[in-house]
């Protein structure tokens, strides 16, 4: 589906992609991890031909981005950081000028407006200006013109951006549904935000790749992994939850007082006997939850190791 074979980006003198190579499967859901101008902008730009690699290749579908760039543009769907906006144009007028220059008109454009506007709760601001939208609705509507087509690949920047708790729901069973029609790419710092529906990641950092590994083995690298995190309305006894089998440490969570991580020694699981810990003692629990790995530490740690 998608193939990319020793790509370089440079920038004047400065590398910005560096021989980077990967492939993606159709039903695939790829996270792009890494932190702040770590190239993961410029690696979606690339994909979607916005800018020409200064080396290697890029193949959608069996067309070569250089050779075959209108084919590769039919083929993927490209939702911009910063979302759409237009000091005219309402969000109903922007997919349709989107719609017809993807060549659809008459029933089969409204079909498919409709669809993606649906699909992204647009519906109830299709008439609004889209000046007179938030950055996060915006972004919505740049998601919405991305699928209008039905592309095969689709690459998202930064979409769940701004999202509150509700919103985020809905937006983690849209991707959903569209990895069941498309491969899917999503570029982000907020990689614990997609743990739930990418299934792989790529981590990059200084331009390079330097993780491609499955996103359940990512977590697994985590020193939370299989933490259990509680909180309660009165004081814990720290030490006896410290003492407990198979615990390696506990940390105090200082911006939420009451609030503690308890780590779990590799290949132990805690939560069983935090579980009894917690009934014996008749602690008053607000909230508890074993930790799948934070992967923002685990990002965070191989960008670290890559710059040295």
């Amino acid at each position: 589906m998608l193939e990319i074979s020793s790509l370089s980006k440079q920038l004047g003198k400065r590398d910005v992609i560096t021989d980077l190579s990967f492939c993606a499967q159709r039903g695939e859901c790829i996270g792009i991890f890494g932190e702040h101008g770590a190239g993961k902008t410029m690696l979606l730009n690339l994909i979607s031909g916005l800018v020409k690699p200064s080396s290697g290749h890029i193949s959608v579908q069996g067309f070569n981005s250089l050779t075959h760039p209108l084919h590769v543009k039919k083929a993927l769907g490209y939702q911009l950081q910063g979302g759409l906006s237009h000091h005219l144009m309402s969000v109903k007028s922007m997919l349709n000028l989107m719609a017809s220059l993807r060549g659809f008109s008459g029933a089969e454009q409204r079909r498919r407006v409709d669809r993606a506007a649906t699909r992204l709760d647009l519906l109830p601001v299709l008439n609004a200006p889209l000046n007179a939208l938030s950055i996060s609705v915006q972004r919505k509507v740049a998601i919405a013109q991305a699928i209008l087509h039905t592309p095969s690949l689709l690459l998202l920047d930064e979409p769940a951006e701004g999202l509150g708790p509700d919103q985020r729901l809905r937006f983690r069973a849209l991707i959903t549904s569209l990895t069941e029609e498309m491969t899917v790419i999503i570029a982000s710092r907020h990689c614990d935000e997609l743990s739930s529906f990418c299934t792989r990641a790529l981590v990059i950092a200084g331009g390079q790749l330097i993780s491609d590994t499955p996103l359940s083995e990512l977590q697994g690298n985590s020193r939370h992994f299989r933490a259990v995190t509680l909180a309660a309305q009165t004081p814990l006894d720290l030490l006896a939850l410290a003492v407990l089998p198979g615990v390696a440490g506990i940390e105090e969570d200082r911006h939420a007082p009451g609030t503690v991580t308890v780590l779990a020694m590799p290949g132990h699981s805690i939560f069983p006997s935090i579980n009894a810990l917690i009934a014996s003692r008749g602690w008053n629990i607000t909230s508890l939850y074993l930790e799948p790995g934070r992967l923002h530490d685990v990002v965070h740690h191989l960008s670290q190791e890559a710059s040295l």
